[in-house]
């Protein structure tokens, strides 16, 4: 009997979008099965794969434009059509490569261990506990933006910045020195225009997280996002969906590294 091959991310992706031959699919779902690191991954993948689908397959219900109709009356099926054709292309492209142009561009999401959680885990609490505050959410506010980031950066030892979301929505409402398991940590809280608020929380240790790539964990209705950036992690909290918490991140990892 032959040893089994290699399961690669090839593998992975194949059998995550459903084309893999029977033989080797048999092969992939054992080792999956016994993996658990692997059995996680294939999870994130379907979830991305799923997010693509929903946020792409409305183009296939697209009317064609009047325009472009009234252009190609004599061949209006035909241009039909190609024309869903060309959009079933498109999306059926986004859905079969999303999860290895998530992994190769977007930082691939890992499953966290316990040491790890528990970071996320206390960036969530943080959230719980202040992001309802109507009179006291913060220690200082942004209209002192400078004093907050100069004074959180001297409690961590670090350089830290204040990321601008407002591209995305949100505008900073200021921030606050908390304690984490055994440093001082920061919080950045953001309001958007319905009142909705995120929080970042952010601390130095680089003891527990040892890749860069995003993490997750939900705690009620509030969703985290967190990763180590050298020896800074960082935790991106609120009750949003999980594709916009993952956008903000995005653009507080590119704030950051920029």
């Amino acid at each position: 009997m032959t040893a089994p091959e290699l399961v690669t991310s090839e593998d992975i992706n194949a059998y995550v979008d459903g084309e893999l031959p029977d033989e080797r699919r048999a092969e992939v779902v054992a080792w999956i099965a016994a993996n658990s690191d692997a059995a996680s991954t294939v999870a994130a993948y379907r979830a991305q794969r799923q997010a693509l689908k929903d946020a792409l397959e409305p183009i296939l219900r697209e009317p064609v434009p009047a325009r472009l109709l009234a252009a190609t009356q004599r061949q209006r099926r035909p241009f039909q059509n190609w024309a869903r054709q060309a959009a079933a292309a498109v999306l059926l492209l986004a859905i079969g490569s999303g999860a290895g142009w998530y992994a190769a561009n977007q930082r691939r999401p890992v499953a966290p261990t316990a040491e790890e959680r528990g970071f996320g885990e206390r960036a969530a609490v943080a959230h719980f506990v202040y992001a309802p505050e109507v009179r006291h959410p913060v220690e200082v506010t942004a209209d002192d933006q400078a004093h907050l980031v100069a004074w959180l950066s001297k409690r961590l030892g670090t350089k830290l910045k204040a990321p601008v979301l407002v591209p995305a929505g949100f505008e900073l409402v200021g921030g606050r020195l908390l304690p984490d398991a055994h440093s001082p940590a920061a919080q950045f809280m953001y309001q958007d225009a319905q009142g909705r608020r995120i929080t970042l929380y952010v601390r130095v240790d680089d003891a527990h997280i040892s890749e860069t790539a995003f993490r997750w964990i939900k705690e009620g209705q509030v969703e985290v996002c967190f990763w180590m950036d050298g020896t800074v992690g960082y935790a991106l909290a609120g009750e949003l969906e999980r594709k916009d918490i993952y956008r903000l991140a995005k653009l507080v990892y590119q704030q950051i590294n920029g």
